[in-house]
């Protein structure tokens, strides 16, 4: 399903190609603010983009669908819950709580695991694809 590659290769190319540089590239506080702006567009694409591609897994395998409507919870859950907290520890952290810091840490290591969750599904949705 060419949509699910559209979509992974976004990722892939965001998680290679974008952030790094915006970290190389930008200072510290531009970066962040860049993020912090980028990624409910990013999130919001993946989920109308893989409600897109369950909705055409629908007609060919249910198993694809199954796995497409998880990648879309995922990313309604992380723009709409967990960017909210982890951007109200951030703010916190810079301003000097420690334990904010930590819980900043906590959640965005949460959202690269379900980020990169998401990615694995999308590759294995492609797999089955394939065969």
């Amino acid at each position: 399903m060419w949509v699910v590659g559209v979509l992974a290769g976004s990722m892939l190319f965001f998680g290679v190609v974008v952030a790094p540089l915006v970290f190389r590239v930008l200072p510290a506080d531009a970066a962040g603010s860049f993020l912090r702006a980028f990624f409910p567009s990013y999130y919001l694409w993946g989920l109308v983009v893989t409600i897109v591609a369950a909705v055409l897994a629908a007609f060919v395998d249910p198993v694809s669908l199954i796995l497409c409507v998880l990648v879309a919870v995922l990313f309604a859950y992380t723009r709409q819950s967990l960017m909210p907290k982890i951007n109200e520890a951030r703010d916190a952290s810079l301003a000097g709580n420690a334990e904010a810091s930590i819980r900043f840490e906590r959640l965005h290591r949460l959202s690269v695991i379900i980020n990169a969750i998401q990615l694995l599904v999308l590759l294995a949705i492609a797999g089955l694809q394939i065969w």
